[in-house]
């Protein structure tokens, strides 16, 4: 069977008929939507043969045996955020469905390989992105808090898993997973402008930023709004407000692509006729350089400290979640690189801003790379985000020939 880049253009608007609104996809991990895309997922992939298996933390895998009990490994997720766009994960797996039949019609390949469809990567519904992943990867170490985590509902983050048929404590089992394997694979839209600003279709991801989040409390003094002169206020506020603008300079000054965002600010108590007593505001801060990425970090907190005294006021700083920054394989980066000018012509190396579950895999130490594809106005996580649908072929294409590469350079 040839390669038919067309079927995974196809297959993907299928997806979004059956589980897609007028909203978006809305395939939320964890939850009935998401169950019927596995389900149909594993009528796409029967024909190849590959055996499918549900391991302990929930992901879905499909093997197909090779010459060799080593494993390349080819990977996405088909969970989505709610009212999401129609290519963010699915693409990845059903350009590695297309491999893997085109693989499996021309018989037994030199390395065993296998399609993992990763359980809750996105982290929509308990605010725990790379579920699947970092228990495969043998880095989740955070249960006591999982099992404290519960959804708009109310519904606690261990009895939603224990529906789908995944105990939270024993998630870490999935490690074994990734004994077998040789290196990683995988493909998926850019989600931001770089390569549409390049007017390039494809792109080699050097690594993905690392991440410092987290959550600045600013403490005031509520006071009436009528009464209180401006120059006598302690508004925590203000304090917030400055932050979320310094923090601009700050990533300027950082620069080689650091970015800051003030990503929410709650405040109490929060009405209109008092001033703000409580400030709680949200911090995320990314690079792929670890130094950098620090600097950015002692940077924020020293204008958060002058700004506390500036406005009268107290901050601190409890961390939220961290990881360091990732880079993938640089043999793999360029076969990916290869691959992409046989199929386009040009290439470009570039980072990734987003999370991926490669990151996790390779933390994990397995040779690792990610192909970008363009993504138009470089939108992502809405209903508008889209992809030129011969943009998407020749992502499958390049997908195909790094594959072949992969399976040649690690036999």
């Amino acid at each position: 069977m040839a390669l038919d880049p067309s079927r995974t253009v196809a297959e993907l608007k299928e997806l979004r008929a059956l589980t897609g609104d007028e909203n978006g996809a809305q395939r939320v991990a964890w939850t009935d939507t998401w169950e019927t895309a596995r389900e149909w997922l594993r009528g796409k992939v029967a024909g190849t043969g590959a055996r499918e298996e549900i391991d302990e933390a929930g992901n879905q895998w499909f093997t197909l045996d090779g010459a060799s009990d080593k494993a390349l490994l080819i990977g996405g997720h088909i969970d989505s955020v709610p009212n999401g766009g129609w290519l963010d994960g699915c693409l990845n797996v059903m350009a590695g469905v297309e491999v893997l039949r085109r693989i499996a019609a021309e018989g037994a390949p030199p390395l065993t390989v296998r399609l993992v469809n990763w359980a809750d990567e996105e982290g929509a519904r308990f605010g725990r992105s790379l579920f699947g992943s970092s228990a495969a990867a043998g880095s989740m170490a955070d249960q006591d808090e999982l099992r404290g985590r519960h959804d708009a509902n109310g519904i606690a983050l261990p009895d939603a898993l224990r529906e789908h048929g995944v105990d939270l404590d024993g998630a870490i089992a999935a490690r074994s997973q990734l004994e077998s394997a040789v290196a990683y694979l995988e493909l998926h839209i850019e989600q931001g402008p770089v390569l549409e600003s390049m007017d390039l279709p494809l792109g080699v991801v050097l690594g993905t930023f690392g991440v410092e989040r987290h959550l600045v409390t600013w403490k005031g003094q509520a006071a009436h709004a009528g009464s209180t002169p401006m120059d006598k206020r302690r508004d925590a506020l203000a304090g917030a407000a400055k932050l979320a603008l310094e923090i601009r300079p700050i990533a300027a000054e950082v620069g080689d692509g650091a970015v800051c965002t003030s990503g929410g600010v709650v405040c109490k108590p929060g009405i209109v006729t008092s001033v703000v007593e409580t400030a709680e505001q949200l911090l995320d801060q990314r690079h792929l350089d670890a130094a950098k990425l620090a600097r950015l970090l002692a940077l924020a907190q020293e204008a958060s400290e002058r700004f506390a005294r500036e406005e009268d006021i107290e901050v601190a700083w409890e961390r939220i979640w961290s990881i360091e920054p990732i880079l993938f394989d640089e043999r793999l980066i360029e076969l990916a690189g290869e691959s992409i000018r046989e199929v386009a012509g040009t290439s470009h190396r570039l980072p990734s801003g987003p999370l991926h579950d490669a990151a996790e895999v390779a933390r994990a130490g397995i040779p690792t790379v990610m192909v970008f594809v363009q993504s138009l106005r470089g939108l992502s996580h809405t209903k508008l985000e889209d992809t030129k649908e011969e943009h998407l072929e020749l992502s499958v294409q390049a997908l195909d020939r790094l594959t072949t590469k992969a399976l040649e350079a690690f036999a």
